[in-house]
């Protein structure tokens, strides 16, 4: 092979498991780099009698993409489309091609695939192949198999050829002929009878009036039967004007006894929503995130289409009117449809926690039915969950009849209760004639329970499909024939608890003994995980495989994953990280917590926590890494990058002594490098420059009271001020105030422009920020308890604090939170934490209408805007956005990391990926800056990144104002 092959712990750990509930750990991982490749490792394969399984994404949720022998990452190199043909709409990819990947291409020529999931912008046409993927608009396109029309593949046999259709005598299979004539009548009875029936093999397209089309028979067949290397996939017109009706239902199964009805307007889409499920959006990203929505526990989702906006408004209304809703809304295309689009696409990851925040599985996933019979199929299967007192969160096709739900059976010790209820379900499908599956196969979830569906002949003639492409079973063995039972190779139930309240013990897992030290006084051993019932393991099972990650969504605002983007590597993907430390809390592969090969895997993370947020899952792999170097070195000797990075307040404040003295000395060039490189960091990086008067210097002198120190803001000299104005706290953070006074200083400028007075405590409170980023949690713990000493009585009070550098921002409104979850201080410091642009914005904190504020005038400035990645994540860039937009400025506003991110940047050997993550975005950002534009970022890391990579010096957004006020 030109391509890797790695027998590696950690790369076999990574490719251990997909979107589903089964872990099967492969013995290779290869990464062919050509079709050449492919068919050479599957001959040698073949020879040895080796199981191989073909894999694109990894986002199967059935288990159709794990295997034992090796596994075939087809994503990595096979990812060419050869041809766009406009005139005959038709496309040639290989099998790796990004589905989105395919719809760019098309989109220059008006043109489409059809068949679009939701996980279209990670999803590979290959897994699309293999699992016959459908998505919302399969009710105006079809399946996969309706839109493929030829497959360039290699069965099990070895023999390579060319899938298409109109051959009756299917001369490159020998003997399915006379199996198709054979069983004309069971195939004519029991295949193919609604559009979502999708479990087993789909052998309808073999029949004559259908065209003897053996490549749609082959999509589906989850990679048991050929290896695809290639398809030629016809393309639709795109529509030109979609237009998106929400209707309300008093539940879902009133929502699906519509469908049919509806069904006779032609929609292009129908999509159900349980409104529990829009509930977990607005908890987690807030109320702007879901647009105004119709009254309803339920709500179906109709795209439609026409000539012109008003030709779509029309068949809009049409079905509103023949709907049995109890409210509606139309929205026409733009912000409010594609929020309600991004609700549905997510659903898979916010489906993973019940209402209770419960952990939710797979299993019953894709169930379908024919979509007349689909809202009593709901009561039923509403009833049955009852009886086993589980709930989940519907969501799904309901113009197909497919339902996706996950389920919170309990997996965490065994997987009994999952094969009672499944084999029930199963068995409740089957009485509506339905399908197991409608779109995601049936992997190692469902194959045991085709029975239930088929007829013993009906299987018997699976196996003998089966046996004519790949008589040895070396392809994807366990699935669809001769499976393997659906609670064999369970994840969850294999790993340990890893309690926060219990000791840390060898490999980082449970110890023995008493809590010590600042964990005795908390009562946690690091994070309290107190979202995730204090258990790390159930923490990180957050994951569940949906590879978000894996998906470039910066065009769409996304900042997740910095480090996949540079290196395309599934180590550098927080689903690669996660699945790492789901195997160190198994430990049978992974050595624990502690293993190098933990380290390895976390250690280009950027701690930039965008998954925090952009994952549905609510993964927050910044926490886990912290957790785990918490758990590595703790009391032991750390990497000296953890005390010069993790301690740099503590050096700031030394260098205040003599800072220009330091900073002479740190421009001398091999003294620069020499620090750098004892203090583990890399030597092409620049030391800080330390500001010669801090801001708490500055303001104990006097500098903001008429050069009078000890005055109250406001006051002057022989003239004490009985003030009425708000207070507000401004807090100083360690890089404020030793790196950055001038952002303080015009903090200050501002806040007394708008009405404030402004509050210094005389205290220094750090936040512990580069404690808790290099996992020094309990020295974190220290100075985040002094900090509540000294925030903690301003909050509770109702007086709001000023934070000016996100990374701490960011600190005080999630990290506090989760390090003194039972201090009710910690909770009013998070609540009266703002940044500037919501102390500004919002109604209960914003300044008094007499203050006389007037936001100053932006509309002579044109900035590059880089959010940065916590603010992003924790408090969001929307205030921010509003208060640019409504004072005028001109910008260009990023998403995405700039690379450096806090101490990772500096770190030795993370230089060349930070470069290439600052290259995202960042860096082309400022180079096709104009003359006179500016450079706005609040983060100190990112206006350093962008000052050392392309000597742009930046402003923080309060500098910017403060330098507009009016004069006097």
């Amino acid at each position: 092979m030109a391509g890797t092959v790695d027998t590696t712990t950690r790369r076999r750990a990574e490719y251990s498991t997909d979107a589903s509930n089964y872990r099967v750990v492969p013995d290779v991982v290869a990464f062919p780099a050509s079709t050449d490749d492919v068919v050479a490792a599957l001959e040698v394969l073949r020879e040895l009698g080796v199981p191989v399984t073909a894999r694109g994404a990894g986002t199967s949720v059935a288990g159709n993409s794990v295997g034992p022998g090796v596994v075939l990452d087809l994503s990595q190199h096979l990812h060419a489309i050869s041809t766009v043909d406009p005139e005959a709409r038709t496309a040639v990819v290989e099998p790796g091609v990004v589905m989105s990947s395919l719809q760019r291409a098309a989109v220059p020529h008006g043109l489409r695939f059809g068949p679009d999931p939701s996980t279209q912008n990670r999803a590979t046409l290959g897994g699309m192949i293999g699992n016959n993927a459908c998505g919302p608009h399969a009710v105006a396109y079809g399946r996969t198999a309706d839109n493929v029309v030829s497959l360039d593949v290699v069965d099990g046999r070895g023999r390579r050829f060319t899938a298409g259709q109109g051959d009756p005598t299917f001369a490159d299979v020998p003997g399915l002929a006379e199996l198709v004539r054979e069983n004309l009548a069971l195939i004519r009875t029991e295949f193919g009878r609604f559009g979502r029936q999708v479990s087993g093999y789909s052998l309808e397209h073999l029949l004559p009036e259908n065209g003897s089309n053996l490549a749609r028979m082959l999509v589906g067949t989850e990679g048991t039967l050929v290896t695809v290397l290639g398809a030629t996939l016809d393309l639709v017109p795109t529509p030109s004007a979609p237009t998106l009706v929400v209707l309300g239902y008093p539940d879902m199964p009133a929502a699906a006894d519509d469908v049919p009805v509806l069904l006779r307007h032609h929609p292009l889409a129908v999509e159900g929503l349980d409104a529990r499920l829009v509930d977990v959006v607005k908890r987690a990203n807030g109320p702007d995130s879901v647009p105004d929505l119709p009254d309803g526990a339920g709500w179906l989702m109709i795209e439609v289409g026409g000539d012109s906006p008003a030709a779509a408004r029309a068949v809009a209304d049409q079905i509103v009117a023949a709907s049995s809703a109890i409210g509606s809304a139309v929205y026409p295309a733009g912000p409010d449809a594609t929020k309600m689009w991004q609700i549905r696409a997510d659903g898979a990851g916010l489906a993973g926690r019940t209402p209770a925040g419960e952990q939710a599985w797979p299993g019953w996933e894709d169930s379908a039915v024919p979509p007349e019979k689909l809202g009593d199929y709901l009561r039923d299967l509403d009833a049955l969950m009852a009886r086993y007192g589980v709930d989940g969160l519907p969501y799904g096709h309901f113009g197909d009849g497919c339902m996706h739900l996950r389920i919170d059976i309990p997996l965490e010790t065994s997987g009994s209760v999952l094969r009672t209820f499944l084999t029930e379900a199963a068995e409740l499908v089957a009485k509506y004639g339905g399908s197991l599956s409608g779109e995601h196969g049936d992997g190692r979830a469902r194959s045991e329970l085709l029975p239930l569906m088929y007829s013993p002949e009906a299987i018997a003639l699976l196996e003998q499909v089966k046996a004519l492409f790949d008589p040895e079973d070396v392809l994807n063995p366990g699935v669809v024939v001769r499976p393997a039972a659906v609670d064999t190779d369970l994840r969850r139930p294999a790993a340990q608890m890893v309690p926060s309240t219990a000791p840390i013990g060898e490999r980082g897992l449970l110890g023995s003994g008493t809590l010590r030290g600042p964990a005795k006084k908390t009562g946690y051993a690091g994070f309290s995980f107190a979202h995730d019932h204090h258990d790390l393991t159930t923490a990180v099972h957050r994951c569940v495989g949906v590879g978000k990650c894996r998906a470039d969504t910066s065009a769409a605002g996304g900042f997740m994953c910095p480090s996949y983007l540079a290196t395309k590597d599934e180590k550098d993907v927080t689903r690669g990280r996660a699945r790492v430390l789901q195997e160190a809390v198994n430990g049978s592969l992974v050595g624990g917590l502690t293993a190098p090969e933990v380290h390895e895997s976390l250690d280009l993370c950027l701690s930039c926590k965008a998954c925090s947020s952009d994952c549905p899952a609510g993964v927050d792999m910044a926490q886990y890494k912290s957790e785990v170097l918490h758990r590595t070195y703790r009391g032991k000797l750390r990497p000296m990058d953890h005390y010069a990075l993790g301690w740099l307040p503590r050096w700031a404040r030394l260098a205040g002594i003599a800072p220009r003295a330091i900073n002479r000395v740190m421009s001398v060039g091999w003294i620069r490098k020499a620090v750098l490189w004892a203090g583990g960091m890399d030597t092409r990086r620049e030391v800080p420059h330390f500001a010669e008067m801090p801001f708490r210097t500055w303001w104990r002198r006097g500098y903001a009271t008429h050069g009078v120190p000890g005055l109250a803001h406001r006051e002057l000299p022989g003239r004490p001020v009985e003030s009425q104005r708000p207070r507000v706290v401004l807090w100083t953070d360690s890089f404020s105030d030793s790196l950055s006074p001038s952002v303080p200083q015009a903090a200050v400028k501002v806040l007394d422009a708008a009405g404030y007075d402004v509050v210094v405590p005389d205290e220094q409170a750090c936040c512990g920020l580069t404690w808790i980023s290099t996992g020094q949690l309990d020295g974190a713990r220290r100075r985040l308890s002094d900090l509540l000493k000294v925030l903690g009585p301003y909050a509770v009070n109702g007086i709001p604090i000023l934070g000016l550098e996100p990374s701490c921002t960011a600190v005080l409104r999630s990290d506090l939170l989760d390090l003194f979850p039972d201090d009710p201080r910690a909770a009013a410091v998070a609540g009266a934490t703002k940044t500037l642009a919501e102390l500004l914005t919002d109604p209960e904190t914003a300044p008094a209408e007499d203050s006389g504020w007037e936001l100053p005038d932006l509309s002579d400035v044109t900035a590059v805007v880089q959010p940065h990645c916590h603010q992003h994540s924790v408090m969001g860039f929307g205030a921010d956005r509003s208060l640019l937009a409504d004072a005028g400025a001109t910008v260009t506003e990023l998403a995405g990391c700039c690379g450096l991110a806090g101490n990772f940047g500096m770190q030795k050997g993370h230089y060349d990926v930070s470069v290439a993550v600052a290259e995202n975005a960042l860096l082309p950002a400022l180079r096709e800056q104009g003359e006179g534009d500016e450079f706005i970022a609040d983060g100190f890391s990112c206006r350093t990144q962008a000052v050392q990579l392309e000597g742009v010096e930046g402003k923080a957004l309060v500098e910017v104002l403060a330098e507009r006020l009016p004069r006097g």
